[in-house]
C-alpha cells in the first residue's frame, strides 16, 4: 500500500463505505441510480463531488448518487486496500 495523507485515506475509505452501502432507486426518470446514505463528513462529500466520485442532485437530500467514475474508483480502492467485498 503507497503511502497516503490522511485526508486522502479519509476521501478513500469514505468513498468505500458508501460503495459497500450503496442501494439502487430507481429515478422519476426510470434510470436505475446508486445512492449512499451522506451520513459523512460535509467536506468529504464536497472533495468526493467536486472529483466527480458522487453527485448531490440537492443539498438538501439525504442520499447521493454514485457516479459510474465513482463506482470505478471504489472497486479500484478495494483492491488497494486488500478489501473482499463479497
Amino acid at each position: 500500500m503507497e503511502n497516503n495523507t490522511l485526508d486522502q485515506t479519509i476521501l478513500d475509505l469514505t468513498l468505500i463505505l458508501m460503495y459497500l452501502s450503496k442501494f439502487d432507486e430507481k429515478s422519476r426518470f426510470e434510470v436505475e441510480a446508486n445512492k449512499s446514505w451522506k451520513g459523512y463528513n460535509f467536506n468529504v462529500i464536497k472533495d468526493l463531488e467536486n472529483s466527480n466520485y458522487i453527485y448531490q442532485s440537492s443539498y438538501k437530500t439525504q442520499a447521493v448518487s454514485i457516479t459510474e467514475e465513482g463506482l470505478k474508483k471504489a472497486k479500484n480502492l478495494l483492491s488497494k486496500y486488500n478489501i473482499k467485498a463479497v
